[in-house]
């Protein structure tokens, strides 16, 4: 997969804007009406990074990491600060914040998700070492793949029992241009024009 996993460095992305993207198709019929249909089930975030910088050396640490990852070529980790947790940006994560499933009795591995409304947004980049899961509110130990974001339960949950976990995770991005431009300003000081990001299906 054309993915590395390594986070870009917090200290880059500061002052960073972004967003959540739908596509949504809208055809207005010989009535006036509308009918309106959506071929993502899922939104897509972007974000804009790097237009705060004014170090050389962060500059110079933006660039490096983009050229590691060949520009768009290969995707990488993204901290979301708006949108990193499994619970409320002010808050902890407990193991309680989000139902992941429902057990049978047999089942073991789940995958992580988050709710927003009724949507639910899979979770494929879990922080290593941040997750824990709860059984009917009971923690329970559990293993996580950092990489895909799968739990794999010790024991199955009893059947009807409801499956819970909380964590930190990362979004998957890839750079949106194949080209940063910066400029410099004095001997020491700089300024990066913004680089855009966007996030890919892993």
């Amino acid at each position: 997969m054309s993915f590395h996993e390594v986070r870009l460095p917090a200290r880059l992305a500061f002052g960073s804007s972004g967003g959540i993207e739908r596509r949504t198709e809208v055809v207005t019929l010989a009535s006036g009406y509308e009918r309106r249909s959506s071929p993502w089930a899922q939104g897509r975030r972007r974000y804009l990074i790097g237009a705060n910088l004014r170090t050389l050396d962060d500059m110079a640490a933006l660039t490096a990491f983009f050229e590691a990852r060949r520009g768009r070529l290969y995707g990488f980790r993204f901290r979301d600060f708006a949108d990193f947790k499994s619970c409320a940006p002010s808050g902890t994560p407990a193991a309680t914040d989000q139902r992941i499933g429902t057990g049978d009795g047999v089942r073991r591995t789940w995958e992580l998700t988050k709710a927003y409304g009724e949507v639910r947004r899979p979770i494929r980049k879990p922080v290593e070492g941040s997750a824990t899961v709860a059984v009917n509110g009971a923690v329970v130990e559990a293993a996580f793949d950092a990489i895909t974001g799968v739990v794999t339960l010790a024991e199955p949950a009893a059947g009807g029992a409801a499956v819970t976990a909380g964590f930190l995770f990362d979004t998957p991005v890839r750079f949106d241009a194949d080209r940063i431009e910066a400029s410099l300003e004095s001997f020491d000081a700089g300024r990066m024009a913004a680089v855009p990001l966007i996030e890919v299906r892993v």
